[in-house]
């Protein structure tokens, strides 16, 4: 057993999960951050208008995407990057949604990722008066990060999930998790309906 997982993080472009114009992703092994990755995304056809809120929260412009991969161009990137590991975010429901819908509005199948919510264990684990990443990751020891930058939220996530695997002393995400008392879920992909092959 090891501390291994991917920290993801992801921006929008509007209230609409499916519109994703930003992904931060950050790996671990061992307990240690070991690569670190990010890219713009031409969010999906219909849930590509920016909102002022949202360009505001974290700078990202309709212009900055036009010459960015599609949803369906990178999705593989995002697999081939986190291959088999559980992911972490900050809020996982939400970036959780985020893959699930975009892959809705695409068409595209939505890998059966494990997850594990970061905010989850640090409600747990830390003694906060606020939950929010920039609290929890400060308390992990990584502050000063730029907040709502994918890839630093990412970076700053695992450095949370590291550090409170340490003070409980957990091997790996499924250890942290049983320890702290959070679930470790999964992504609900569709089923296919057999199709009966049988003549009437």
């Amino acid at each position: 057993m090891a501390l291994d997982f991917t920290a993801i993080d992801f921006e929008t472009a509007n209230s609409s999960n499916a519109s994703a114009c930003a992904v931060g992703l950050a790996r671990v092994r061992d307990g240690r951050v070991v690569e670190t990755a990010g890219w713009l995304i031409r969010p999906p056809a219909g849930h590509d208008v920016f909102f002022e809120l949202n360009v505001r929260i974290h700078g990202i412009r309709p212009e900055d995407v036009v010459g960015a991969a599609s949803w369906s161009e990178q999705l593989a990137d995002i697999a081939a990057f986190t291959g088999d590991d559980i992911l972490v975010a900050h809020n996982a429901g939400f970036d959780m949604a985020v893959l699930k819908r975009a892959c809705d509005a695409t068409g595209d199948d939505c890998p059966p990722f494990r997850y594990a919510c970061s905010l989850q264990v640090a409600r747990k684990v830390y003694r906060l008066e606020s939950y929010r990443l920039p609290f929890v990751a400060a308390e992990a020891g990584f502050a000063d990060f730029p907040h709502h930058n994918a890839t630093a939220d990412a970076l700053a996530c695992a450095h949370v999930m590291i550090d409170a695997a340490t003070r409980v002393g957990a091997a790996d995400i499924d250890g942290l998790a049983a320890t702290v008392g959070v679930r470790v879920s999964q992504i609900a992909v569709a089923e296919v309906p057999a199709v009966s092959l049988a003549v009437a």
